[in-house]
């Protein structure tokens, strides 16, 4: 199974890029140029990660970010020009996984997407532990 990626970055340039980039490397690549479409994509399509900006007009990163997270566990990667510590805790609060500063070589781009791929793949193949269940109705201190 090919994993899909949703770009979502209103600057037509970078998800055009950014869909040659990653198509080079297997991914199935979808994009979005406003927060609110790239909501309504994930709830319609459910990829595997999403590539998110955060200084958009519609619905900025922070906000796609919570809306993603009310209906969705999808691994969300922030991709920013801003390199500010407080900022990248803000978006890790609101419910992003990941968060590289922009420019990002292509290398770690797509380890860090793999690394996302990865982490999910293996929370669902684990295997719940059978319980025990008892079935006696008899308890040891009646009488």
């Amino acid at each position: 199974m090919c994993t899909k990626v949703l770009v979502i970055d209103d600057d037509l340039a970078i998800t055009e890029l950014m869909s040659m980039l990653l198509k080079t490397h297997g991914f199935d690549v979808y994009t979005c140029n406003s927060g609110v479409e790239g909501v309504k994509f994930v709830k319609e399509n459910k990829p595997n990660v999403v590539l998110l900006d955060l200084m958009m007009p519609d619905l900025d990163g922070w906000q796609v970010c919570k809306a993603l997270r009310a209906f969705s566990n999808v691994p969300i990667l922030i991709l920013s020009a801003i390199n500010d510590p407080s900022m990248v805790a803000s978006v890790l609060d609101a419910g992003a996984d990941d968060f590289l500063v922009k420019p990002v070589p292509s290398s770690v781009l797509v380890a860090h997407i793999k690394k996302m791929v990865r982490q999910i793949d293996s929370v669902e193949n684990v295997q719940p532990k059978e319980s025990i269940s008892i079935t006696s109705n008899t308890h040891p201190l009646a009488s």
